[in-house]
């Protein structure tokens, strides 16, 4: 808990006034990984052999962009450091403790971006939500990653719309910002690699469900190039007897 809140108040001068509300998901998802470190290892080591799967894809290797780059344990930021020219990370929020290991390891040439990446204001207020327009003024694009990130924009939305129900409905308003991060990757004239999980299903110990849930509510996806479960929940985190599995893709 110590620990916890010292990132928290580290990482709060460092962050803008309307990411702020953020920064206690982040501490609480990092507590959770170091805790869940043994379950979630098989998610992180694919998801990196998939970003650098895409990074040899490409021709060139000047500017690299991680979108949702989070705490940097499913992203080989090091690998990609040595590739790329400049790795550009963004997300909400950038944690003091993810600061502070990136000095550590000498990453000069990484830089940090805070950004709202859901598309959500602009959606809610009528505009079409164009989240990764910023990608344009980006020189010498090669390769973008979406980092376990469309998921938290879908859970991110719906807990805005349960705060403020005027906002749209869960059905509608998700699979069109689903959409619009898929539509905006696929604008991209780099090379591209979005890992995501797409839902989750509840099991006890003796392999029944529970329950299952669809995160994209029901959004069109392109055929993904590889699949694998992760254990975002195992058993004892929450609960002894139940453990909630989530399915991951790669586009």
């Amino acid at each position: 808990m110590i620990l916890e809140a010292l990132n928290y108040a580290a990482t709060w001068p460092l962050t803008g006034p309307d990411s702020r509300r953020a920064i206690r998901a982040s501490v609480n998802l990092c507590a959770r990984a170091g805790r869940c470190a043994r379950d979630w290892a098989d998610h992180e080591e694919k998801t990196k052999t998939a970003i650098l799967q895409a990074a040899a894809r490409c021709r060139q290797k000047r500017t690299a962009v991680v979108l949702g780059s989070g705490l940097l344990r499913d992203v080989p930021i090091v690998e990609l450091a040595r590739l790329f020219d400049t790795v550009v990370l963004v997300d909400l929020v950038h944690l003091a403790s993810v600061r502070a290991w990136l000095m550590l390891k000498r990453l000069r040439h990484v830089r940090l971006i805070e950004r709202d990446l859901s598309g959500y204001a602009a959606l809610t207020t009528g505009d079409t939500p164009e989240p990764l327009g910023f990608l344009r003024q980006v020189p010498y694009l090669d390769l973008v990653v979406s980092a376990n990130l469309l998921s938290q924009i879908a859970t991110g939305t719906k807990r805005r719309l349960e705060a403020d129900p005027a906002g749209g409905q869960p059905d509608t308003v998700i699979p069109a910002l689903v959409a619009a991060h898929l539509d905006a990757l696929a604008a991209v004239p780099a090379s591209t690699c979005l890992v995501t999980d797409i839902g989750y299903r509840v099991v006890d110990r003796g392999g029944k469900m529970h329950e299952e849930v669809d995160l994209m509510r029901g959004a069109i996806l392109p055929p993904e190039r590889a699949e694998w479960d992760w254990p975002v929940v195992p058993f004892g985190e929450e609960s002894p007897d139940y453990q909630v599995v989530h399915r991951v893709i790669v586009i």
